[in-house]
């Protein structure tokens, strides 16, 4: 039977860059149960739609997230990712990184 969750690996990896900011690939695949390979290119997904911000920082890279952009989804456009986010990481007991 195939395991499914309610968060996407888009969003799970953007919940995970937001609580760390400077995060190695290796280390989200790792947390995730993904590959390297789909970090990267998950990362590259949201930062050519603006979501992320990257700059390299030594060895590693340091992300910003854009918190003012809309959900993905249609029907959630009112919903910013800030606000997402802060949903996904309260629970964690981290409301302020988004």
């Amino acid at each position: 039977m195939k395991k499914w969750t309610f968060i996407t690996s888009h969003g799970a990896v953007l919940a995970l860059i937001a609580k760390h900011g400077e995060i190695k690939a290796i280390e989200i695949a790792t947390a995730l149960g993904i590959t390297e390979r789909s970090v990267r290119r998950i990362t590259a997904d949201l930062e050519a739609e603006g979501y992320l911000h990257k700059t390299r920082n030594g060895r590693v890279n340091r992300y910003e997230v854009n918190p003012k952009l809309p959900s993905q989804r249609p029907e959630s456009q009112d919903i910013t990712i800030g606000e997402l986010l802060r949903m996904l990481l309260s629970s964690v007991g981290n409301e302020d990184n988004a």
